[in-house]
Parts: C-alpha cells; sequence; structure tokens
C-alpha cells in the first residue's frame, strides 16, 4: 500500500513538473513570438519613417522657386569655360577615359543603349548607383547641365535635402530646359585632378559656342565651381547655357 501511494505521488510531482515545463515553454514561445513581432513592427516602421521624414523635410522648399533653395550665388566662383573635344567620339563600354578636369564638362564617352546617356527622369544619384563617368558624358553632349558634389556635400543632411529639393525643381522628361542631373564626384574619379580647394559643388556643361552652332571648333567646356549648394547659382548657369547650346540637343 505504502509502495503504490509513492508512486502515485510521484507521479503527481512528474504530471506537476511536466505542467510547469508546458507552461514555461508556452509563456517562452509568446516571448519569443512577442519580440519577433516588435522587431518586425519596428523593421516596418523604420522604413516608412524615412519616405516620411523626407517628405517631411521637403516641405519648406515647396513654395520655393530653384534660384532660392541654398546658399546665394555669391558662394561661386566665376564661370570658366575650355576649348572642347571628343563630339561624336565614342568608345566601347569597355574601355575607360581619362578625363583631365575633375569634373569633366566634354570628352569621348560611351554610347550604349539604356545606359548612355543616362535616363533623363533621374536626376539625383548617390555614390551607390552613379552611372560611369563615360556615360554621363554623354549626357552632357546632349545638352545636360551636370551638379557634382563631393563627399562633403554627400555627408551633410541639409545639403543633401537641398539637392533633392533642386532635383523635385527639375523633374520630368517633357521639358527639355530641364535637363539636369545632380552627381557624386567620387574620389576614385579624381586621378590628377581635384575641386578647387574649398569647393565642393561644380556645374559642367558642353557647349556648342552657342544655339545652333555647329561649327566644332566653336564648342567649349564650361565650369562653375561653388563651396557650398545654391539654387541660385545653378539656375543662372542653366540660363546662360541652355540644352540647346551643346552639341546634340534634340535627343534625351
Amino acid at each position: 500500500m505504502a509502495k503504490k501511494q509513492a508512486k502515485s505521488d510521484r507521479q503527481a510531482v512528474i504530471a506537476a513538473t511536466l505542467k510547469k515545463q508546458k507552461t514555461a515553454d508556452q509563456r517562452r514561445g509568446f516571448m519569443i513570438v512577442g519580440v519577433c513581432t516588435v522587431v518586425a513592427v519596428l523593421i516596418v516602421g523604420a522604413a516608412a519613417f524615412q519616405p516620411i521624414k523626407n517628405w517631411w523635410d521637403l516641405r519648406q522648399f515647396k513654395s520655393k522657386d530653384l534660384a532660392s533653395i541654398g546658399a546665394p550665388a555669391s558662394v561661386c566662383q566665376k564661370v570658366t569655360t575650355k576649348k572642347a573635344d571628343g563630339n561624336q567620339q565614342h568608345v566601347p563600354q569597355t574601355q575607360t577615359v581619362d578625363y583631365k578636369d575633375a569634373p569633366p564638362a566634354f570628352g569621348a564617352h560611351w554610347n550604349v543603349a539604356g545606359l548612355a546617356p543616362a535616363p533623363m527622369e533621374r536626376k539625383l544619384y548617390t555614390a551607390a548607383d552613379r552611372p560611369a563617368l563615360e556615360a554621363l558624358v554623354h549626357n552632357l553632349e546632349h545638352g545636360y547641365t551636370i551638379l557634382w558634389y563631393d563627399d562633403t556635400i554627400a555627408k551633410n543632411d541639409t545639403d543633401m535635402k537641398e539637392l533633392q529639393a533642386i532635383a523635385d525643381k527639375l523633374a520630368g522628361t517633357s521639358n527639355f530646359r530641364d535637363k539636369f542631373i545632380a552627381a557624386p564626384w567620387l574620389s576614385s574619379d579624381e586621378g590628377g585632378a581635384k575641386f578647387p580647394s574649398g569647393q565642393h559643388v561644380a556645374f559642367t556643361h558642353w557647349s556648342a559656342g552657342g544655339s545652333g552652332n555647329t561649327d566644332t571648333s566653336k564648342q567649349e567646356g564650361v565650369f562653375q565651381y561653388c563651396s557650398q549648394v545654391s539654387g541660385a547659382s545653378l539656375s543662372d548657369f542653366m540660363l546662360k547655357y541652355p540644352y540647346t547650346d551643346s552639341p546634340e540637343p534634340g535627343a534625351m
């Protein structure tokens, strides 16, 4: 009788232990599910937060015109020009071109469908996705103004918001006067040439020597350097050197 009682007591202890273990396992499972749910919510929330933050930050530029974005035109140096070459000088996609200027305004370039020139609908690039220099020079041949920015600008959130606002002002593909791209100038691009000391932004344009000019000997590369992002100076630059003043203005 005592043995039966002892066996029964042990079974009761085992049952109680198993019940506690099951309860603990269930509680642990609920905790894991809960933690995973919180992590998932945080991930989704973080992904949604950045676009919302960007929209919020860019609201301030909605009522401003291009010339009112960023610093005044006084932060930019005088426009300089240099005799250009490379019109219709296409090289294979596998070939790199050694551009002597930082950044280039003309020269030999790629001519690859879907790659060069870069598409007009994209106005702002980062280091992660910028087209090759050889592709962007083809854009210059087709009348684009390119705003190049260095790593100092890339690391400044305010500067990048201003660049995004400028890109938004020039959005679209139907008006060729909006032939514009903002792209980073990378340390790997430099070679033997660099931005002038203290300058962090550059505008370049491939001029035909005047709208409608077909004399290739009149072609010039146009350069302007700025210490800060300046929509005012960019606006003046693009008015003075429109897409029509380029070797190949009629294409995208």
